[in-house]
């Protein structure tokens, strides 16, 4: 199977309800133009201290976590703000999908139009697989098959579900740029229609620009 079908790596525990956009990625960072460098900010707060010292206990900051490509996250992960920047953050921190109860409806939409698989378990679910990360003597490695929607850990393997769209941008490797020219043709042959019907409304930016020009 080729990279996008499957995600497979450590997942580390994220065990903190409500967890906000502003927490992962707090308003400090949103000042650059461009998403260069957001990974430095993804949860500031909780990675290190008042004085800019990494936390150690925090569960990303220990050794043996480096390199972690999936969250196992509890209840209403990105709520708040809409802040796109706590999508991309993750992704350049090496996320590549979050697990979790449920999903504020924004950062959902944001993530798997992203490529941030964002994977919806049960809550009992969600609370065997986060006892199973902390259980072992070593992270915890998962594997998330897109192709046919299954979550598997050494002690689980679960179901989930996804839109076929989202699927389908998933195993095509595509964002909503990509599925959108999929339908490139259907798109060119309305807007000849349209124009067909209405030429009067055919580049009326460009000839007005072009009016005013000459006036």
């Amino acid at each position: 199977m080729t990279d996008t079908h499957r995600i497979e790596g450590i997942a580390a525990p994220l065990d903190i309800a409500n967890l906000d956009t502003d927490q992962i990625m707090p308003k400090q960072f949103l000042r650059g133009i461009d998403k260069a460098g957001l990974d430095k900010g993804v949860l500031w707060d909780l990675r290190f201290d008042g004085e800019g010292r990494p936390r150690a206990d925090f569960v990303l900051n220990r050794p043996e976590y480096a390199g972690t490509r999936v969250l196992v996250a509890g209840p209403n992960f990105g709520c708040g703000s809409s802040r796109e920047h706590a999508v991309w953050g993750l992704q350049q921190y090496g996320i590549r999908a979050v697990i979790a109860p449920s999903f504020a409806e924004i950062f959902y939409s944001n993530a798997m139009n992203n490529g941030l698989l964002a994977v919806t378990l049960s809550e009992t679910d969600i609370i065997e697989l986060m006892k199973e990360t902390t259980e072992g003597a070593a992270p915890m490695r998962v594997e998330i098959n897109v192709d046919v929607m299954i979550v598997r850990s050494p002690r689980m393997t679960r179901s989930f579900a996804l839109s076929d769209r989202h699927r389908r941008m998933f195993l095509e490797g595509v964002d909503m740029i990509g599925a959108t020219l999929a339908h490139k043709a259907d798109i060119d042959a309305f807007a000849q229609r349209h124009w067909g019907q209405q030429p009067w409304v055919r580049d009326v930016a460009r000839r007005t620009k072009q009016r005013l020009e000459r006036s």
